[in-house]
């Protein structure tokens, strides 16, 4: 069943040029996107499942602290990733 969705031109547009570039139609690059995104209950699951491969095959526990310390740390490290492909020096 097809459906509609209402977006801003510029949005649009946005979209227009993301599937050109990738040979796709906006239609292909939307539905791409909603196989492949996950919610934030998903998310959850999938850390869930990790935290329990890596309590039973390595006997080490995560706590939440350790989870969020992480990400902290993945965030930094990937904003001083996007930094230095800027070329802006501004690497943390």
């Amino acid at each position: 069943m097809d459906t509609t969705i209402k977006i801003d031109s510029k949005a649009r547009d946005q979209l227009a040029a993301l599937a050109q570039v990738r040979g796709t139609t906006m239609r292909a690059l939307i539905e791409e996107f909603a196989a492949t995104a996950l919610t934030p209950q998903q998310l959850e699951e999938r850390a869930e499942r990790t935290r329990a491969f890596l309590s039973e095959e390595f006997g080490h526990r995560f706590s939440d602290e350790d989870s969020a310390a992480l990400r902290s740390r993945m965030r930094e490290e990937y904003s001083a990733h996007r930094a230095a492909l800027r070329g802006t020096g501004d690497a943390a």
